[in-house]
Protein backbone atom coordinates (compact mmCIF):
# COMPACT_ATOMS: atom_id res chain seq x y z
CA UNK A 1 0.00 0.00 0.00
CA UNK A 2 1.40 3.34 -1.01
CA UNK A 3 -0.02 6.71 0.01
CA UNK A 4 1.26 9.90 -1.63
CA UNK A 5 0.44 13.17 0.12
CA UNK A 6 0.00 16.12 -2.23
CA UNK A 7 0.32 19.24 -0.04
CA UNK A 8 -1.32 21.83 -2.29
CA UNK A 9 -4.68 23.64 -2.25
CA UNK A 10 -6.06 26.69 -4.01
CA UNK A 11 -7.69 27.78 -0.75
CA UNK A 12 -8.24 26.34 2.73
CA UNK A 13 -11.59 24.90 3.80
CA UNK A 14 -13.06 26.20 7.04
CA UNK A 15 -12.76 22.86 8.86
CA UNK A 16 -9.48 21.47 7.50
CA UNK A 17 -6.26 20.95 9.48
CA UNK A 18 -4.40 18.64 7.06
CA UNK A 19 -0.98 19.89 6.04
CA UNK A 20 -1.19 21.85 2.80
CA UNK A 21 0.22 24.95 1.12
CA UNK A 22 -1.82 27.35 -0.96
CA UNK A 23 -0.44 27.87 -4.45
CA UNK A 24 -1.15 30.65 -6.91
CA UNK A 25 -0.35 30.76 -10.61
CA UNK A 26 2.78 32.86 -10.13
CA UNK A 27 4.43 30.46 -7.67
CA UNK A 28 2.86 27.15 -8.68
CA UNK A 29 5.65 25.83 -10.89
CA UNK A 30 8.37 26.54 -8.32
CA UNK A 31 6.41 24.98 -5.44
CA UNK A 32 5.49 21.87 -7.41
CA UNK A 33 9.07 21.52 -8.64
CA UNK A 34 10.37 21.68 -5.08
CA UNK A 35 7.82 19.08 -3.99
CA UNK A 36 8.66 16.69 -6.84
CA UNK A 37 12.38 16.95 -6.10
CA UNK A 38 11.77 16.09 -2.44
CA UNK A 39 9.47 13.23 -3.37
CA UNK A 40 12.00 11.74 -5.78
CA UNK A 41 14.65 11.84 -3.06
CA UNK A 42 12.35 10.18 -0.51
CA UNK A 43 11.23 7.43 -2.88
CA UNK A 44 14.85 6.64 -3.68
CA UNK A 45 15.82 6.40 -0.03
CA UNK A 46 12.84 4.23 0.95
CA UNK A 47 12.87 1.70 -1.88
CA UNK A 48 13.12 -1.23 0.54
CA UNK A 49 10.13 -0.08 2.61
CA UNK A 50 8.08 0.53 -0.53
CA UNK A 51 8.80 -3.02 -1.67
CA UNK A 52 7.66 -4.39 1.71
CA UNK A 53 4.40 -2.41 1.59
CA UNK A 54 3.38 -3.17 -1.98
CA UNK A 55 1.67 -6.47 -1.29
CA UNK A 56 -1.92 -5.22 -1.52
CA UNK A 57 -1.27 -3.35 -4.77
CA UNK A 58 -3.05 -0.14 -3.91
CA UNK A 59 -1.97 3.45 -4.53
CA UNK A 60 -3.70 6.49 -3.06
CA UNK A 61 -3.00 10.15 -3.89
CA UNK A 62 -4.49 12.29 -1.10
CA UNK A 63 -4.08 15.79 0.16
CA UNK A 64 -4.36 18.62 0.15
CA UNK A 65 -5.86 18.52 -3.29
CA UNK A 66 -4.06 16.21 -5.73
CA UNK A 67 -6.12 17.54 -8.65
CA UNK A 68 -4.31 20.88 -8.25
CA UNK A 69 -1.31 19.13 -9.83
CA UNK A 70 -1.01 19.28 -13.60
CA UNK A 71 -1.21 15.93 -15.36
CA UNK A 72 2.52 16.06 -16.15
CA UNK A 73 3.34 16.20 -12.42
CA UNK A 74 1.12 13.22 -11.63
CA UNK A 75 2.73 11.34 -14.50
CA UNK A 76 6.15 12.10 -13.06
CA UNK A 77 5.17 10.76 -9.63
CA UNK A 78 3.81 7.57 -11.18
CA UNK A 79 7.09 7.22 -13.05
CA UNK A 80 9.03 7.61 -9.79
CA UNK A 81 7.03 4.77 -8.24
CA UNK A 82 7.57 2.57 -11.28
CA UNK A 83 4.99 1.58 -13.85
CA UNK A 84 1.62 0.87 -12.26
CA UNK A 85 1.20 -2.91 -12.60
CA UNK A 86 -1.80 -4.39 -14.35
CA UNK A 87 -2.49 -6.22 -11.07
CA UNK A 88 -2.95 -2.94 -9.14
CA UNK A 89 -6.32 -3.47 -7.50
CA UNK A 90 -7.01 0.15 -6.74
CA UNK A 91 -5.39 3.46 -7.72
CA UNK A 92 -7.30 6.36 -6.17
CA UNK A 93 -6.85 10.08 -6.74
CA UNK A 94 -8.70 12.67 -4.66
CA UNK A 95 -10.15 15.54 -6.69
CA UNK A 96 -11.97 18.82 -6.24
CA UNK A 97 -15.05 19.28 -8.48
CA UNK A 98 -13.80 22.70 -9.61
CA UNK A 99 -10.54 21.22 -10.93
CA UNK A 100 -12.38 18.52 -12.88
CA UNK A 101 -14.75 20.98 -14.53
CA UNK A 102 -12.03 23.47 -15.47
CA UNK A 103 -9.41 20.93 -16.59
CA UNK A 104 -11.97 18.89 -18.47
CA UNK A 105 -12.07 15.55 -20.23
CA UNK A 106 -8.43 15.57 -21.32
CA UNK A 107 -7.32 15.71 -17.68
CA UNK A 108 -9.63 12.90 -16.56
CA UNK A 109 -8.70 10.66 -19.47
CA UNK A 110 -5.05 11.39 -18.72
CA UNK A 111 -5.54 10.11 -15.17
CA UNK A 112 -7.13 6.94 -16.48
CA UNK A 113 -4.24 6.42 -18.89
CA UNK A 114 -1.85 6.45 -15.91
CA UNK A 115 -3.72 3.59 -14.26
CA UNK A 116 -6.10 5.53 -12.02
CA UNK A 117 -9.23 3.40 -11.60
CA UNK A 118 -10.95 5.17 -8.69
CA UNK A 119 -11.71 8.84 -8.06
CA UNK A 120 -12.63 10.27 -4.66
CA UNK A 121 -14.40 13.62 -4.97
CA UNK A 122 -14.94 16.06 -2.12
CA UNK A 123 -18.52 17.18 -2.67
CA UNK A 124 -19.30 17.71 1.06
CA UNK A 125 -22.76 19.21 0.40
CA UNK A 126 -25.13 20.16 -2.39
CA UNK A 127 -26.33 23.23 -0.51
CA UNK A 128 -24.64 26.34 -1.88
CA UNK A 129 -25.06 28.13 1.45
CA UNK A 130 -23.26 25.33 3.29
CA UNK A 131 -20.53 25.15 0.63
CA UNK A 132 -19.88 28.89 0.92
CA UNK A 133 -19.64 28.58 4.71
CA UNK A 134 -17.12 25.76 4.27
CA UNK A 135 -15.10 27.99 1.92
CA UNK A 136 -15.28 25.35 -0.79
CA UNK A 137 -14.39 26.61 -4.26
CA UNK A 138 -17.19 24.76 -6.01
CA UNK A 139 -20.97 25.08 -5.87
CA UNK A 140 -23.63 22.41 -6.25
CA UNK A 141 -23.89 22.87 -10.02
CA UNK A 142 -20.14 22.38 -10.36
CA UNK A 143 -20.24 19.19 -8.25
CA UNK A 144 -22.98 17.69 -10.39
CA UNK A 145 -21.19 18.68 -13.59
CA UNK A 146 -17.91 17.21 -12.37
CA UNK A 147 -19.57 13.90 -11.50
CA UNK A 148 -21.21 13.74 -14.92
CA UNK A 149 -17.88 14.49 -16.62
CA UNK A 150 -16.13 11.71 -14.71
CA UNK A 151 -18.79 9.26 -15.84
CA UNK A 152 -18.63 10.39 -19.48
CA UNK A 153 -14.88 9.85 -19.44
CA UNK A 154 -15.30 6.28 -18.25
CA UNK A 155 -14.59 6.46 -14.50
CA UNK A 156 -16.41 3.41 -13.15
CA UNK A 157 -15.56 3.75 -9.47
CA UNK A 158 -16.37 7.11 -7.90
CA UNK A 159 -16.41 7.89 -4.20
CA UNK A 160 -18.17 11.00 -2.87
CA UNK A 161 -17.44 12.70 0.46
CA UNK A 162 -20.16 14.37 2.56
CA UNK A 163 -20.10 16.29 5.85
CA UNK A 164 -22.87 16.42 8.47
CA UNK A 165 -23.20 17.72 12.02
CA UNK A 166 -22.91 21.41 11.11
CA UNK A 167 -24.97 23.44 13.55
CA UNK A 168 -26.87 25.35 10.84
CA UNK A 169 -27.31 22.32 8.56
CA UNK A 170 -30.99 21.38 8.77
CA UNK A 171 -32.21 17.81 8.50
CA UNK A 172 -34.20 18.68 5.37
CA UNK A 173 -31.16 20.20 3.65
CA UNK A 174 -29.07 17.15 4.50
CA UNK A 175 -31.81 14.82 3.24
CA UNK A 176 -31.97 16.72 -0.06
CA UNK A 177 -28.21 16.37 -0.52
CA UNK A 178 -28.17 12.65 0.27
CA UNK A 179 -31.19 12.00 -1.97
CA UNK A 180 -29.50 13.75 -4.89
CA UNK A 181 -26.25 11.86 -4.29
CA UNK A 182 -28.18 8.59 -4.33
CA UNK A 183 -29.66 9.58 -7.70
CA UNK A 184 -26.11 10.07 -9.01
CA UNK A 185 -25.32 6.53 -7.84
CA UNK A 186 -21.63 6.75 -6.92
CA UNK A 187 -20.09 3.41 -6.05
CA UNK A 188 -18.90 4.65 -2.67
CA UNK A 189 -19.95 7.32 -0.16
CA UNK A 190 -18.08 8.63 2.87
CA UNK A 191 -19.89 10.79 5.43
CA UNK A 192 -18.00 12.51 8.21
CA UNK A 193 -19.26 14.43 11.21
CA UNK A 194 -17.81 17.93 11.35
CA UNK A 195 -15.10 18.16 14.00
CA UNK A 196 -13.23 21.16 15.32
CA UNK A 197 -9.51 20.58 14.71
CA UNK A 198 -6.75 22.62 16.31
CA UNK A 199 -5.21 25.04 13.85
CA UNK A 200 -8.22 25.17 11.55
CA UNK A 201 -10.19 28.31 10.71
CA UNK A 202 -13.16 26.63 12.38
CA UNK A 203 -11.28 26.35 15.68
CA UNK A 204 -10.65 30.10 15.55
CA UNK A 205 -14.35 30.70 14.84
CA UNK A 206 -15.34 28.62 17.87
CA UNK A 207 -12.82 30.40 20.09
CA UNK A 208 -14.08 33.82 19.01
CA UNK A 209 -17.72 32.88 19.41
CA UNK A 210 -18.52 33.06 15.69
CA UNK A 211 -19.54 29.40 15.57
CA UNK A 212 -21.24 27.07 18.04
CA UNK A 213 -20.83 23.34 17.56
CA UNK A 214 -23.83 21.18 16.76
CA UNK A 215 -25.27 19.34 19.73
CA UNK A 216 -25.00 15.59 20.23
CA UNK A 217 -28.68 15.06 19.49
CA UNK A 218 -28.45 16.81 16.11
CA UNK A 219 -25.31 14.85 15.16
CA UNK A 220 -26.89 11.55 16.20
CA UNK A 221 -30.09 12.31 14.30
CA UNK A 222 -28.28 13.31 11.10
CA UNK A 223 -26.00 10.29 11.23
CA UNK A 224 -28.98 7.97 11.59
CA UNK A 225 -30.68 9.84 8.76
CA UNK A 226 -27.73 9.13 6.46
CA UNK A 227 -27.57 5.48 7.58
CA UNK A 228 -31.25 4.96 6.86
CA UNK A 229 -31.29 6.66 3.46
CA UNK A 230 -28.20 4.85 2.19
CA UNK A 231 -29.33 1.47 3.51
CA UNK A 232 -32.66 1.84 1.72
CA UNK A 233 -30.75 2.70 -1.47
CA UNK A 234 -28.72 -0.53 -1.34
CA UNK A 235 -25.44 0.75 0.08
CA UNK A 236 -23.52 -1.49 2.51
CA UNK A 237 -22.54 0.26 5.75
CA UNK A 238 -19.19 -1.48 6.12
CA UNK A 239 -17.33 1.05 8.31
CA UNK A 240 -18.45 3.81 10.65
CA UNK A 241 -18.11 6.56 8.02
CA UNK A 242 -18.22 4.53 4.80
CA UNK A 243 -20.86 2.98 2.56
CA UNK A 244 -20.44 1.11 -0.71
CA UNK A 245 -22.44 -0.63 -3.38
CA UNK A 246 -21.71 -4.39 -3.34
CA UNK A 247 -18.18 -5.05 -4.59
CA UNK A 248 -16.97 -1.46 -4.20
CA UNK A 249 -15.60 -1.23 -0.67
CA UNK A 250 -12.43 0.89 -0.57
CA UNK A 251 -9.57 -1.60 -0.79
CA UNK A 252 -6.90 0.87 0.33
CA UNK A 253 -8.76 2.24 3.36
CA UNK A 254 -9.94 -1.22 4.37
CA UNK A 255 -6.31 -2.26 4.61
CA UNK A 256 -5.63 0.60 7.06
CA UNK A 257 -8.31 -0.78 9.37
CA UNK A 258 -6.62 -4.18 9.26
CA UNK A 259 -3.20 -2.63 10.00
CA UNK A 260 -1.68 -3.92 6.78
CA UNK A 261 1.76 -2.31 6.18
CA UNK A 262 1.73 0.95 4.24
CA UNK A 263 4.23 3.59 3.16
CA UNK A 264 3.27 7.26 3.25
CA UNK A 265 5.27 9.54 0.97
CA UNK A 266 5.40 13.32 0.96
CA UNK A 267 5.36 15.98 3.72
CA UNK A 268 3.01 15.10 6.58
CA UNK A 269 2.49 11.48 5.47
CA UNK A 270 2.46 8.56 7.93
CA UNK A 271 3.71 4.98 7.49
CA UNK A 272 3.37 1.63 9.26
CA UNK A 273 5.90 -1.13 8.59
CA UNK A 274 5.95 -4.04 11.01
CA UNK A 275 6.09 -2.68 14.55
CA UNK A 276 7.36 0.72 13.38
CA UNK A 277 5.17 3.79 12.84
CA UNK A 278 6.79 6.83 11.23
CA UNK A 279 5.71 10.25 10.04
CA UNK A 280 7.15 12.98 7.86
CA UNK A 281 7.57 16.57 8.93
CA UNK A 282 5.18 19.14 7.51
CA UNK A 283 7.57 21.21 5.44
CA UNK A 284 7.63 21.58 1.69
CA UNK A 285 11.33 22.30 1.42
CA UNK A 286 12.91 18.94 2.27
CA UNK A 287 10.90 17.04 4.85
CA UNK A 288 12.37 14.69 7.42
CA UNK A 289 11.02 11.56 9.10
CA UNK A 290 10.56 10.55 12.73
CA UNK A 291 8.91 7.52 14.30
CA UNK A 292 8.33 5.14 17.16
CA UNK A 293 8.35 1.40 17.81
CA UNK A 294 4.92 0.28 18.96
CA UNK A 295 4.59 -1.96 22.00
CA UNK A 296 2.52 -5.14 21.79
CA UNK A 297 -0.07 -3.44 24.01
CA UNK A 298 -0.35 -0.50 21.61
CA UNK A 299 -0.73 -2.86 18.66
CA UNK A 300 -3.47 -4.83 20.40
CA UNK A 301 -5.29 -1.62 21.23
CA UNK A 302 -5.10 -0.44 17.63
CA UNK A 303 -6.33 -3.81 16.33
CA UNK A 304 -9.39 -3.64 18.58
CA UNK A 305 -10.19 0.03 17.95
CA UNK A 306 -9.80 -0.21 14.18
CA UNK A 307 -11.66 -3.51 14.02
CA UNK A 308 -14.61 -2.09 15.94
CA UNK A 309 -14.95 0.61 13.29
CA UNK A 310 -15.90 -2.02 10.73
CA UNK A 311 -18.95 -4.20 10.17
CA UNK A 312 -16.80 -7.33 10.61
CA UNK A 313 -15.34 -6.28 13.94
CA UNK A 314 -12.07 -8.01 14.85
CA UNK A 315 -11.02 -11.61 15.28
CA UNK A 316 -9.70 -12.49 18.71
CA UNK A 317 -7.22 -14.93 17.19
CA UNK A 318 -5.41 -12.01 15.57
CA UNK A 319 -4.55 -10.67 19.04
CA UNK A 320 -2.01 -12.52 21.23
CA UNK A 321 -3.85 -14.57 23.87
CA UNK A 322 -1.18 -14.20 26.53
CA UNK A 323 -2.34 -10.76 27.64
CA UNK A 324 -5.73 -9.29 26.81
CA UNK A 325 -5.34 -6.44 29.29
CA UNK A 326 -5.27 -2.95 27.80
CA UNK A 327 -4.79 0.00 30.10
CA UNK A 328 -7.45 2.70 30.52
CA UNK A 329 -4.83 5.22 29.41
CA UNK A 330 -4.33 3.54 26.04
CA UNK A 331 -8.07 3.15 25.51
CA UNK A 332 -8.53 6.86 26.20
CA UNK A 333 -5.75 7.74 23.76
CA UNK A 334 -7.57 6.00 20.91
CA UNK A 335 -11.02 7.29 21.83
Amino acid sequence: MIYVHVPFCRSFCTYCDFYSETVCAEKENAAIGEYLAGLRKEIGSRAEEIALASGTDTIYFGGGTPSVLPLAAIREIVSMLGKVPATCREFTVEVNPDDIVHKGQEYVRGLLSLGVNRVSMGVQSLSDDILRWMNRRHDSRCALEAFSLLRRCGVKNISVDLIFGISHLTDSTLEATVARIIEMRPEHISAYQLSVEDGSALAQMVESGRYSEAGEEQCRRQYEQICSLLSEAGYEHYEISNWALPGFRAVHNSAYWKRIPYVGLGPGAHSLIGHRRSWNSQTLGGWTSDGEDLTSEQERCEAIMLGLRTAEGFEGKRIPEKDWFISDTLITDYL
